[in-house]
């Protein structure tokens, strides 16, 4: 297990939480004052009240709920969305409708999954040539 650290921004905002003992991501939910309506073709940025921090080492991906878009053709656009270690704003959701038909959000409803991911740096080192492959 790694430590995140979380902030409400909100006191009556809800904390992600993993569903089952086996899954990978943690189902996050909207906090909206209002109903959002997602037109067909249409994309709407969904707050969930929350901020983060955690270790260099990691980052959050923001992925599509699979119920979402395969009742509803609810997808995240920028999939997967990443949320760098530095970064400390509000975590908020870019939701696509792909569907024919309107798509409302009401508030906590359950919008994406996150996952924590290790990251891996690179460094480039120039070269004349690259090593010859099968290809």
């Amino acid at each position: 297990m790694v430590r995140v650290l979380i902030k409400k921004l909100d006191p009556n905002v809800k904390l992600p939480s993993y569903k089952t003992k086996g899954a990978s991501g943690m189902d996050i939910m909207a906090f909206i004052k209002e109903p959002i309506n997602i037109k067909p073709q249409s994309s709407a940025l969904i707050s969930t009240g929350l901020s983060v921090a955690f270790s260099e080492d990691f980052e959050i991906q923001i992925r599509p709920r699979s119920g979402l878009a395969a009742k509803n053709n609810i997808s995240v656009l920028n999939t997967p969305g990443t949320i760098d270690s530095d970064y400390r704003g509000e975590l908020k959701i870019i939701l696509f409708n792909h569907a024919n038909e309107e798509f409302i959000v009401n508030n906590n409803d359950r919008i994406a999954q996150m996952v924590l991911m290790p990251v891996l740096k690179m460094y480039f080192e120039e070269v004349d040539e690259l090593p010859k492959t099968f290809r």
